[in-house]
Formats: structure tokens, C-alpha cells, sequence
């Protein structure tokens, strides 16, 4: 089953999801890399508002490339998530709800999405040109100097996701493969 999901991503949407769902996302998502998480820490650290609301937002771990002629963004694949493991839990407790990218995440961050009610959701590594697809405006919010991986904010139609990590900490990671195993004769 896949779930349809508009965003902002809330407490409410979150809860029902289970590791292992496929949702589709439509609204607006914000990319943010090393490069940007550092700065934003930098900023709570300063005192300083960030450049765009936490609450119920949700981070695609991504630096899209410039987009080709006639195209609205270029390839926009995830990057490895648990480069950002150092700085998601102090987001989570700021009001960070979700946040796109590939890969295992530490037990800190799991504990964090448990008490923030949020989600780590996946996408295809190695499919941006086809996730750039799902990305119909981009427009650049801050940090333009680190380039692909300024922060920008992408409204997204239907971009194809799955639940790895649920508000309960449920880890399909770790599940999956041991339900796979069940599952064979």
C-alpha cells in the first residue's frame, strides 16, 4: 500500500507509518547537506534564526545538480545520511519532522525521531534524474556560496519515499531482513 502525504509532515501523519511503507510526498521539502547542517548548527549556536521554519518541516539530504535547459532542477538523488547524524538530533528537537536521504542512522538520531514523533524516510540512491522528475519549482533559500549544496526549497508532486525509520523507532534496516528471512520456505 502506499500512502499519499501533503506536507507539512505533522505528528498526526507521521504516527500511522510503519517501517517499510511506501508514501508519496507532495508540497515543499528543503535540501540541506554537511556544508548547510554545520552552518544551521552554527546559527542555534549564534543565536540567529535559521533560514527557513523547522517545525514540522522535513530535509532532503541532496545537492541537486544545475538544471539543464528547459528543466526545472537536475539530478536530485540522496547522500548518505548519517554524515548528518552529528546535528539531527538538536533539528529533531527543534521541530524537524522528517528527513530524506539513504543509508543507516545511528542509535542517537533513532532516539531522537522517537521522541520528536518524526520519520527518516529513503529514497532510490542512484535514481536523481528520475526524482528530479517529482520536483516541479526550486528556488534557492540560503547559503548560496556552497553551491549544489546551498539549502533550497523544492516543491515536490508525488516524490516516491519509503519508510525506514517510524516515530516508534522501527528500523526496516533491521527488521527487513529478518522478515525476508521468515518469509522464505
Amino acid at each position: 500500500m502506499t500512502t499519499r502525504i501533503e506536507l507539512p509532515l505533522t505528528r498526526e501523519k507521521t504516527a500511522p507509518l510503519k517501517a517499510g511503507d511506501r508514501v508519496l510526498l507532495s508540497g515543499f521539502i528543503y535540501t540541506a547537506r554537511d556544508q548547510a547542517h554545520k552552518r544551521l548548527d552554527a546559527l542555534l549556536d549564534a543565536k540567529k534564526p535559521l533560514p527557513f521554519p523547522l517545525e514540522n518541516a522535513c530535509i532532503y539530504y541532496a545537492g541537486p545538480t544545475p538544471a539543464s535547459p528547459g528543466r526545472t532542477i537536475g539530478s536530485a538523488g540522496p547522500t548518505t545520511s548519517y554524515r548528518m547524524d552529528a546535528w539531527a538530533p538538536r533539528l529533531l528537537m527543534l521541530g524537524l519532522r522528517g528527513m530524506i536521504g539513504k543509508g543507516q542512522r545511528s542509535d542517537e538520531v533513532i532516539r531522537a525521531i522517537k521522541w520528536a514523533g518524526a520519520v527518516y524516510l529513503g529514497a532510490i540512491g542512484g535514481a536523481g534524474a528520475l526524482l528530479s522528475e517529482c520536483i516541479t519549482a526550486a528556488e534557492l533559500v540560503a547559503f548560496e556560496d556552497l553551491g549544489t549544496e546551498a539549502i533550497r526549497r523544492l516543491r515536490v508532486k508525488d516524490f516516491p519515499v519509503t519508510v525506514v525509520i517510524d516515530s516508534r523507532g522501527e528500523n526496516l534496516y533491521r527488521g527487513g531482513p529478518h522478515a525476508y528471512l521468515r518469509s522464505l520456505p
